[in-house]
């Protein structure tokens, strides 16, 4: 079978199994998140079936929109809306504000560099969005506010629904739908303010699902700490009660602690790979590393297609599903009972961790 057909259904029927144990964790457990990941993976699935479908039997226009729309913009979005409303009891509010900054950075100079057609004031108006949303994420987050997570629910979910509206009026470019050389579809037939709101979408979902990921990772390891921090006057309350010098300390607080986050993170590797070779690592420390590395590389390979390299796309769309499936499939937190989907067969109980 071609590559170009086996490698999309391997991974819708993958993206679709994931789901499944998602929307059944979310039955039991009722936890937004889990339904937000499961709608997540279902746009996964749908997208790696118009692939199958297009290269199984050719691409027409409505395959093509639906491709576009659903895999280019809904899925990063999506999931990276799930580790949101995961963590919106914490200061992971500053991180989703760096990945608003991110997209907004990159959207314009995705439109300095390329400038494609028919974009107008696009680049403009969506970096400027994100700007305007990172800076309210923040000031929440300092408020200690967690509407700093509704506040994302509702990018996503109206920034959804608008670039359906924006797909379905769109004209297409003349021209073939895939890459001559790979046959792998890529974006170039449509107009600029469609295109731009691929790196708004990827750039935000993929990087608060694998900055997410990984501070989860941060918080269940065994800590080497070379750069002492503290959050603990980053709060509003705390620094307005300690006045103008704890309102100062309060914002040097959270570049400092970005910093020593991503320094000890790395001086803390080699005591958890101790910890796992001896079996005393907490599940839930691989569980979220695989989780990164899942968000991570159809980032990549995605945004590789999006500038012309096309020919990982598809091996990147399935590594990605399958570490993100093994990521939970690791984590005991997730799974504590491994059962049949929608039933009350137990396949496999493993013990709870502290």
């Amino acid at each position: 079978m071609d590559l170009n057909v086996a490698l999309p259904l391997a991974s819708s029927l993958l993206s679709f199994v994931f789901a499944v144990f998602l929307i059944d964790q979310w039955r039991e457990r009722r936890r937004p998140y889990q339904l937000v990941w499961a709608i997540g993976m279902l746009w996964y699935g749908l997208s790696a079936v118009t692939e199958f479908l297009g290269g199984a039997f050719g691409w027409g226009e409505t395959l093509y929109r639906l491709w576009y729309l659903i895999g280019a913009i809904w899925v990063a979005g999506w999931l990276g809306l799930g580790t949101v409303l995961l963590l919106a009891k914490t200061r992971f509010g500053y991180a989703f504000a760096v990945s608003l900054g991110l997209a907004g950075l990159f959207t314009y100079l995705s439109w300095l560099k390329y400038g494609y057609a028919d974009s107008g004031v696009a680049p403009i108006i969506y970096s400027g969005i994100a700007l305007i949303l990172a800076a309210v994420t923040v000031v929440l987050t300092y408020r200690r506010d967690e509407r700093w997570s509704i506040l994302a629910a509702g990018i996503v979910i109206i920034g959804s629904a608008v670039s359906a509206v924006m797909m379905a009026t769109a004209t297409l470019a003349p021209g073939s739908y895939v890459d001559p050389a790979t046959h792998i579809p890529t974006g170039q037939l449509l107009p600029g303010y469609l295109r731009l709101l691929t790196p708004f979408f990827n750039v935000t979902g993929a990087f608060a699902l694998t900055f997410g990921a990984l501070y989860s990772a941060y918080v269940f390891m065994p800590k080497k700490r070379l750069i002492r921090y503290s959050l603990r006057d980053a709060g509003h309350e705390a620094a307005r009660n300690a006045g103008l010098a704890g309102r100062l300390r309060a914002i040097a607080s959270v570049p400092l602690a970005a910093v020593a986050i991503v320094v000890n993170f790395v001086a803390s590797l080699p005591g958890a790979i101790n910890d796992l070779v001896r079996g005393r690592l907490n599940s839930r420390v691989p569980a979220t590393i695989l989780i990164a590395v899942g968000g991570l590389i159809p980032a990549i390979t995605s945004g590789a297609n999006r500038f012309g390299a096309t020919s990982g796309f598809f091996v990147g769309e399935l590594l990605g599903v399958a570490f993100l499936f093994l990521g939970f499939l690791v984590s005991v937190e997730v799974f504590r009972e491994f059962r049949v989907p929608f039933t009350r067969i137990v396949l496999h109980a493993r013990r709870a961790e502290a």
